[in-house]
């Protein structure tokens, strides 16, 4: 249960900072935080990451409801057959992180984004809180595989030194 409360939580911290963002900032209103390196913006998205895909609504919104079904499958499988602890953390900030973008896309047919970041010339893509929780959650997914393969896999010391040159 805990992990469905942790999922409830990242979606609740997304949707009230896009609350605050969309009734505080006009769009394209921009707050200094750190120079010119890191600004709060308001801004729009009808599109995916990095604004792929624009007025695509209703493919995201089918999208979005299969991935968190397979999601909600997916989690309570490992939570019934596994003792892993990363991955259904890392499930629950994908599954918090998509469903507040998915209401937003749902009711409003665009994403409120609005954490900017400058590096020198080159700007990175606004993204919104709900985005973070689903590279942290992807990044975390990526790191228990690779424990869990590492775990796996057997060690082959017991053949070292017995090749035919």
């Amino acid at each position: 249960m805990w992990y469905y409360i942790l999922a409830f939580i990242a979606f609740l911290v997304d949707q009230g900072t896009k609350f605050i963002i969309s009734k505080q900032l006009e769009i394209g209103q921009e707050i200094p935080v750190i120079g010119d390196f890191f600004l709060i913006t308001s801004s729009r998205n009808e599109g995916a990451a990095f604004g792929i895909l624009q007025k695509q609504r209703w493919f995201f919104v089918i999208i979005t409801v299969v991935v968190v079904i397979a999601i909600v499958w997916y989690m309570q499988r490992v939570l019934k057959t596994s003792s892993r602890k990363m991955l259904p953390l890392a499930l629950s900030l994908v599954l918090g992180g998509a469903i507040g973008n998915f209401l937003d896309r749902a009711l409003n047919g665009e994403v409120v984004d609005f954490l900017m970041f400058n590096f020198g010339s080159y700007t990175f893509p606004i993204f919104n809180i709900a985005d973070s929780c689903i590279v942290v959650g992807v990044a975390l997914i990526l790191l228990d595989s690779l424990i869990d393969l590492n775990k796996t896999t057997p060690e082959s010391k017991s053949g070292e030194g017995n090749e035919i040159a």
